[in-house]
Parts: C-alpha cells; structure tokens; sequence
C-alpha cells in the first residue's frame, strides 16, 4: 500500500492517512511509514494525539521496514506526550493488526521494537503477542517493580475502583525513586479467578484504560507473590479483558505471552 502525501512549497505541511486502532481502550494512531516521509517530530506526534486539537490517541505509532530480513516490519512508537518511548504492549498488537490490514502479514508475524525482537500469532477475535522474558522482580514493600519492555510499578490495593489513580500514579511515578526516569503505576485487586487492573502511564500522565505491558508485569508481579496461582492469567481493566501466560522458574519468567482483541476503529487524513 502507498502512502500519498503532499508538500507544499511555502509551508511545508503535508496530508498524512492515518489509521485508529485499540485494544481494550488503549487507543493507537497508526501510519504506514515504510516509504519513510513521516520525520520523528515531538510536538506534531503530540498534537496528532491531542483529544481536542489533534485525532486524539494515547500514541502514535510508525509501521516501518526493518532492518533485520527476518521481520516482518518495525514498530516505532511515540507516547501522547510525542516523546519516542519503551514497549507498549497493546500498541504491539494492534500494530500486528494493522500489518495483517495491510496484507504484510497473515496468521503470523515477526517485527523488532525498541525492546527488541518480537513474535505474535493472529486469530480473528485476538492478536497474541509474545513479550521479552522476565529475568527480576523487585520487591518494595508491599510492592514491586519489574520491567516488561517498560518499566512498572506495581501496588496491591483492596478497593482499586475507588481509587484516584491519577493522583495516586503520579505521586509514585515522580518520587525520589522514580523521578528521573518515570515509571507506570498499576493498581491491582485481586479477585477470585480475576485480577482488577488500573494503570497510570508514563509519556501519557493520566488513568489509561488498559495498559499491556502493565497487565503483564501485574500477572507475573502477582503469581510471585502468590497472589494468583492460575494460568493464563485473566486481567479485567476499565477498557476490557486480557489474558497473560508464561513458564516459572524462580524469580525468571520466559514464554510470556499477552493475548486480546484489537481493532480498527477508523482511517482518515490530516493537514499537519
């Protein structure tokens, strides 16, 4: 598929097509950037993902050729705030989504990210994306941390849908610990079969309704500390359900994988 964009001579701006997806709320402004006309630039990705002035997303992400003849493609993503930014979960498959719309992939795909290599498998309700091992969890507390392609915090609370997460998120993400890098704030309930999920993202500083790199660090956060003991891990967030599987062995996960549905929701263009 070709992209068609047009510059002009005296402003310099140009019609990009776009394309809206999500993934249990976790919503993804998607640009077929393999001719690679659309430059990295922090304050237009941050006015694309703008809700009032923009197409409005919690990010952008760039559909690239990759350097690598194994993959597929390359996922360049960019969080709301235009900043380019750490693995995002479900961004990853609802790229793979994308790749499948586009007819550059099938039941299957391959593609690098910032992270690193990735694999997914396609079905026609859900995508299964395969994330990077888990070598450490960290224990703080009462809480943890772990990096999942992103970085996570992770809190267990009893009464998460009365919480304020993003006053809550925002004072953990920039306390003393935290305050130079940033990190994601996940607040957990645990249930019976079920965990309750809400998640504070970094880049986007608000309540997001579902964050899959978050889900993941919150379902293996959890089975260490033996708060769920069942597999695959079921996850409910404001924005849907995710599953999360994986093999144990100590404080090392491996073969995690994040499965759920992901979706087109619209196409369109912009002046930018």
């Amino acid at each position: 598929m070709k992209i068609v964009y047009l510059r002009t001579f005296y402003n310099e701006k140009m019609t990009v097509k776009f394309y809206k997806y999500q993934g249990t709320g976790n919503d993804f402004i998607m640009i077929d950037n393999r001719e690679g006309f659309f430059k990295n630039n922090t304050k237009l990705v941050n006015r694309l993902c703008d809700r009032k002035f923009g197409i409005g997303a919690d990010g952008l992400i760039l559909l690239e050729n990759s350097e690598d003849p194994e993959d597929d493609f390359k996922m360049v993503y960019f969080n709301s705030d235009g900043n380019q930014s750490t693995m995002c979960g479900n961004g990853g498959r609802c790229l793979v989504r994308f790749a499948e719309f586009l007819k550059i992939v099938d039941k299957t795909a391959i593609f690098t990210a910032i992270d690193g290599k990735h694999h997914a498998k396609i079905e026609a309700d859900k995508i299964h994306l395969q994330m990077q091992d888990v070598v450490e969890v960290k224990e703080l507390g009462t809480d943890y941390f772990l990096d999942t392609g992103s970085p996570h915090h992770i809190v267990f609370t009893p009464e998460v849908h009365q919480l304020d997460v993003k006053k809550e998120g925002a004072a953990i993400r920039y306390n003393d610990v935290y305050k130079t890098e940033g990190t994601n704030v996940n607040f957990v309930e645990p249930q019976e079969g079920v965990l309750q999920v809400r998640t504070y993202e970094r880049g986007v500083e608000d309540e997001t309704l579902s964050c899959g790199t978050g889900v993941t660090a919150v379902a293996i956060a959890s089975t260490y500390a033996k708060k769920y003991n069942t597999l695959p891990v079921k996850i409910e967030t404001p924005g849907g359900n995710l599953e999360i599987s994986f093999k144990q062995k100590g404080n090392q996960f491996t073969d995690v994988w994040l499965s759920g549905p992901a979706e087109q929701v619209f196409e369109g263009t912009i002046l930018c």
